[in-house]
């Protein structure tokens, strides 16, 4: 029996030590784990908790200011109210993201599409953009309702606005929201910032755009701001002052309203462009807003093509303007004068092929040729001069190539060689080719830039400017033109008496006080078929009608000028785009006398 209670007792007290033990070892865990917590982990905690209560937000930076001239406003900011959530705030996201559905009017899948591209690039704690540009009424929607949705947030946001929308969207282009090439591309970038998307606001982006600064917040548990303080500032973009002049730009784009084309006018002597026009146009402030669908597809669809800017972007044949340059090769050869005679019977033979002249001018010296716009003058020297001879001098000339101006996807144009046809067309130059590059037409192409840039060159002692948008570039050294100065004072003087002569194609430019000098071109676009009256382009089919050109240049009072027209299916150069150098002439010098 003693034995008995001896082994009872050993097994109790077993049991006794084994239970203080495990006590021991669960205390010894819980120690453990506090240190680990507290001590271990104790920093990294700490900054979980702070970021409970603390948010860090940007500011957003407003875009440089882009004025003319004379400081007139172009492109504006002002303020634009977005609509956000905050994931981390948001206790139900789909009954948040119906409601903002209800409250926009937008459909759901839009709305979830949106939320679900832009959340993986923006964290749960900071506002994801769902719908920007709201309208008031919507903001009033939003406001009244957003107390009871917990993570819906009204982010204030400047916006660009254009003061004068189709007159200068080609020059200015326009902002919208980036897409998610831009945002990769781009780590200054956020989801639902705007950045340049054409024009100068594209090719000028990183100055216009200003560096965005930094606030901290404190928010409650429900995410409401408590508390905020600035920690870094935000920087504005840089303005920009343009060499427009919008009074010259307006009128030269109310001169073209019904027309399809383009307007350049150059400051000769410092290549700073003064009016940029390329019509039809649109509205560049419908893309800030958002454009609609329905809208865009009318743009797209627009036989007119509005959104292609035709100054730098559309090629034309450069028709009878092309005389120009070859009048110009022609004075510089020894063997050619310019009292030597040719007759012109309205046509010319080569082979078994007619080549026409618009006229039967009789006998034409040099200077008669390009007064009255002769081609079989022109046949003949194409003949006489080749190819390789007319593509060099025309290429030093300023055309084929791009000019260099601050705008995108200017086209180069083309000056056509023996090899680029062969590369082409898989067959050889031919004599037939050389007629019809001499007058302008074939496969010859220059944009209306190249032929203002040339022109301005002709008047400034033969300097190619590169042509400038901004008022205080730097000029930069300019090419030269291959000519001589007999050359070009010849061509100089042609060109006025073009305007002054009792036969000049550019009659109507004579502007009283002003020199003034012309070539008109037109320049076909097809051919047309004999019943076809050249002198009734209104008989013609619209998108078989010729191209009519105006290069010219004016000067008085030491201000000099190049301007160039170029209508689309206009007709004639002299008929077309007379009447629009007309009255930009009469504007210019009326202006500078009143002034």
């Amino acid at each position: 029996m003693s034995q008995f209670k001896g082994s009872s007792f050993s097994y109790e007290k077993f049991g006794a030590c084994l239970l203080l033990f495990l006590i021991f070892m669960l205390f010894s865990i819980f120690a453990l784990r506090l240190w680990y917590l507290q001590v271990y982990k104790g920093e990294y905690f700490s900054q979980k908790a702070r970021e409970n209560v603390e948010r860090r937000q940007h500011i957003y930076a407003p875009r440089g200011l882009i004025s003319d001239r004379n400081g007139v406003l172009l492109a504006v900011n002002e303020p634009s109210y977005s609509l956000a959530i905050v994931r981390e705030d948001c206790p139900d996201i789909s009954a948040t993201l119906n409601q903002i559905s209800a409250w926009t009017g937008k459909e759901l899948q839009e709305i979830e599409a949106e939320f679900q591209r832009g959340r993986s690039m923006v964290r749960s704690f900071e506002n994801q953009i769902l719908v920007p540009n709201l309208s008031f009424d919507m903001l009033t929607r939003v406001e009244t309702g957003s107390p009871y949705w917990p993570g819906v947030k009204i982010v204030v946001q400047p916006r660009r606005r254009y003061l004068q929308g189709e007159v200068l969207s080609h020059v200015l282009g326009y902002v919208a929201r980036a897409n998610e090439a831009e945002l990769q591309r781009d780590p200054e970038l956020r989801l639902g910032d705007n950045v340049g998307k054409s024009g100068l606001e594209l090719t000028m982006e990183h100055t216009l755009r200003g560096k965005k600064g930094l606030k901290r917040m404190e928010v409650d548990a429900s995410g409401r701001v408590l508390h905020e303080e600035e920690i870094v500032a935000p920087v504005s973009g840089q303005d920009i002052s343009l060499s427009i002049d919008l009074d010259l730009q307006q009128k030269a784009h109310s001169l073209m309203d019904g027309k399809s084309g383009s307007v350049v006018i150059i400051d000769a002597d410092t290549g700073q462009i003064m009016a940029l026009v390329s019509t039809p146009s649109y509205d560049n402030n419908e893309f800030v807003f958002g454009i609609s669908h329905q809208n865009w597809q009318e743009l797209l669809n627009n036989p007119h093509h509005p959104l292609q800017n035709r100054s730098i972007q559309s090629t034309y044949p450069p028709g009878s303007v092309f005389k120009l340059i070859m009048a110009g090769m022609a004075h510089m050869d020894p063997e050619v004068r310019t009292t030597d005679r040719v007759f012109c019977p309205g046509q010319m033979r080569l082979g078994n092929r007619i080549f026409r002249c618009w006229h039967s001018h009789g006998w034409v010296d040099m200077t008669k040729s390009l007064v009255e716009s002769c081609d079989v003058y022109y046949y003949q020297l194409g003949d006489r001069f080749g190819v390789d001879r007319i593509s060099s001098f025309s290429k030093g000339s300023g055309l084929g190539k791009r000019t260099g101006i601050d705008l995108p996807h200017e086209r180069a144009g083309l000056i056509p060689t023996r090899e680029w046809k062969r590369q082409r067309f898989n067959e050889g130059w031919r004599g037939g080719d050389n007629l019809n590059l001499s007058i302008g037409q074939g496969f010859t192409l220059v944009t209306p830039l190249q032929i203002a840039r040339f022109t301005a060159a002709l008047i400034n002692g033969g300097y190619l400017y590169k042509p400038s948008l901004l008022l205080d570039e730097v000029r930069a050294d300019p090419e030269k033109l291959p000519w001589s100065e007999g050359a070009r004072d010849f061509v100089y003087r042609t060109m006025i008496e073009t305007v002054d002569g009792d036969r000049g194609t550019a009659r109507r430019l004579r502007t009283s006080g002003v020199v003034v000098g012309g070539k008109t071109g037109t320049a076909q676009v097809v051919r047309l078929l004999p019943e076809h009256k050249e002198d009734d382009p209104e008989a013609v089919e619209y998108w078989l009608r010729h191209h009519g050109w105006m290069a010219a240049f004016a000067h008085a009072e030491g201000r000099r000028y190049s301007i160039t027209v170029l209508v689309e299916h206009g007709g004639s150069g002299s008929g077309a785009a007379g009447p629009v150098v007309r009255g930009l002439l009469d504007h210019i010098f009326k202006k500078d006398k009143a002034g």
